[in-house]
């Protein structure tokens, strides 16, 4: 069982979110809080494993109470806000948030993140994961695989060209693996690639899960990095 805080200034958006969850046989919504200060004393005196915490809240923000949370090891954290900034998106993941959604996300997305963050990936909405691609190319690459050691790469932001390791475990992937690869480079969601392809949610999931194990990437941003750095997109 999956044990979820939800923090959030406006007890209706924390009812609704509740709701979502709570019809989940493996999520179980235990602590509410209208504030960061609340937040963190809830997950320090419960067991939490998720906490849904919005940025704008009074006494203390989402951000902070993420590094407290995080540092402390309580829970992981999910940010979930109405506002599609790069500052909160950059300052959440510094702060030590496994996940970014925006409030206008479907539902499933929600219950995936949730899972996914509990399972100890990271998930971000699509529009955050593009921003984080280009970010983490223009700062260098990424950490790859042990079976495929990093080449030099030439100037930052475009991406290096395909290595012959990097090029190996790209092929190394079924022509369904690569779809599904092309798509999370889109920004596209598990639902949503879904919809596209034709698959089942779970099928997708299982799509995602092996690229991950082939690329050694720990997330789907990580992979999503792989794929520029193999020359897969550009």
């Amino acid at each position: 069982m999956i044990r979820v805080l939800l923090a959030d200034d406006h007890a209706l958006v924390r009812s609704g979110f509740a709701m979502v969850l709570s019809v989940e046989d493996d999520i179980e919504v235990v602590a509410q809080a209208s504030d960061g200060a609340e937040a963190v004393a809830a997950a320090r005196d419960g067991v939490v494993d998720v906490a849904l915490l919005d940025v704008q809240m009074p006494v203390m923000d989402g951000i902070e109470a993420t590094r407290r949370i995080v540092g402390t090891g309580c829970a992981k954290v999910v940010i979930v806000t109405t506002f599609d900034r790069e500052d909160y998106l950059f300052d959440a993941l510094a702060a030590g948030a496994s996940g970014f959604l925006l409030k206008n996300a479907d539902p499933d997305d929600l219950v995936e993140a949730v899972r996914a963050v509990a399972g100890g990936h990271a998930l971000l909405a699509p529009e955050a994961t593009l921003r984080v691609i280009r970010a983490l190319t223009a700062d260098g690459p990424p950490p790859v695989p042990e079976a495929a050691p990093a080449a030099a790469d030439p100037a930052p932001v475009h991406p290096a060209p395909a290595d012959p390791a990097r090029r190996r475990i790209l092929d190394s992937l079924t022509e369904r693996e690569h779809e599904v690869l092309l798509l999370v480079s889109d920004g596209l969601s598990n639902a949503e690639i879904a919809q596209r392809l034709f698959l089942g949610p779970a099928t997708v999931k299982t799509h995602v899960s092996n690229i991950l194990a082939k690329t050694g990437s720990r997330d789907r941003v990580q992979a999503v990095v792989f794929a520029h750095r193999a020359g897969l997109v550009g």
